[in-house]
């Protein structure tokens, strides 16, 4: 057994309840994340025979809108986050414990930032780009973020990963960003129910965000919410023709913004040659994930 898969089952034993089917989803996600995202987003043909023996509920995204039935994905969870904070989680140096943010991440069974080795950061071929017949490019967008999970992924994808430095990172979420990508801060149960990776989404290839638009809680906001300086706006539609969650629309001749749609995720605000829109923080979005701001709850806790 390779170091990395037994570092891996190990630190699954200080994962509270954690049954066997627990430790197996996780390896099999992390052993497999092409084939298993590759079912979900009905991609791969396997996903089609389980259609015909009524097992579809595998790939919530495939489902009507507003379906609320139980799926997999139902626990893999993603939170938007801006790209500032994007960057402080790829800056960490030293290992990090803040359990129990259900405040943050208002989902049971995602809910913990424990990062050990945050430095080690490795770059992984998106699996949701990858089952597209025609991905968005680049296709090496994907952070898997300190241990027991960078090592684990590299070791069993060494031909779609690789190890990254933390400026690197920051590089790759800046051309992301300018690419008019969503960043994504993802937790899963299967991954020790902790964070574990940044995403960064396309909302034509991402499966998360698809599965959000037909109805499956998979994402939750960053906290903020984009809002317009009416004066300064000039009608250019670049925001809406950039809004990766349609959260935008001109109304006489002024950007509108629905704002349970607004995921706050600051693509807008980077497009705007005017400087009319901006986030505001909105208390009925959650909490955003500022590490440098949950670091000082928990010292005060």
């Amino acid at each position: 057994m390779r170091r990395s898969t037994r570092d891996f089952l190990i630190a699954w034993r200080e994962v509270k309840g954690a049954n066997l089917f627990d430790r197996l989803h996780g390896y099999v996600y992390a052993r497999w994340p092409y084939l298993y995202l590759g079912i979900g987003l009905g991609e791969h043909p396997i996903s089609r025979a389980l259609d015909l023996i009524g097992l579809s509920k595998i790939s919530p995204a495939r489902d009507e809108p507003g379906s609320r039935g139980q799926a997999f994905a139902d626990t893999y969870h993603g939170k938007v986050i801006t790209t500032t904070s994007a960057r402080q989680l790829v800056q960490v140096q030293e290992d990090i414990s803040l359990p129990n943010l259900e405040h943050v991440i208002p989902y049971p069974k995602a809910r913990d930032i424990i990062m050990t080795d945050p430095d080690h950061i490795v770059i992984l071929d998106c699996p949701c780009r990858s089952a597209r017949l025609e991905p968005c490019l680049p296709l090496d967008v994907c952070m898997i973020v300190g241990e027991p999970f960078a090592s684990f992924v590299l070791d069993h994808h060494p031909d779609r990963s690789r190890w990254i430095t933390c400026d690197e990172a920051e590089s790759i979420l800046e051309a992301e960003h300018e690419r008019g990508h969503v960043h994504h801060a993802f937790f899963k149960d299967a991954m020790l129910g902790r964070f574990y990776a940044i995403c960064n989404c396309c909302s034509c290839c991402c499966g998360a965000m698809q599965s959000f638009r037909s109805g499956t809680p998979m994402l939750v906001s960053s906290g903020y919410v984009s809002e317009v300086e009416v004066d300064l706006c000039v009608a250019c539609e670049l925001c809406t023709e950039h809004c990766p969650f349609e959260a935008m629309s001109m109304v006489d001749a002024c950007v509108a913004i629905d704002r349970g749609l607004c995921m706050g995720c600051g693509v807008c605000v980077s497009k705007c040659p005017e400087g009319a829109l901006s986030l505001q923080e909105d208390p009925e979005k959650g909490v955003p994930l500022v590490l440098s701001e949950l670091l000082k709850i928990g010292e005060e806790v």
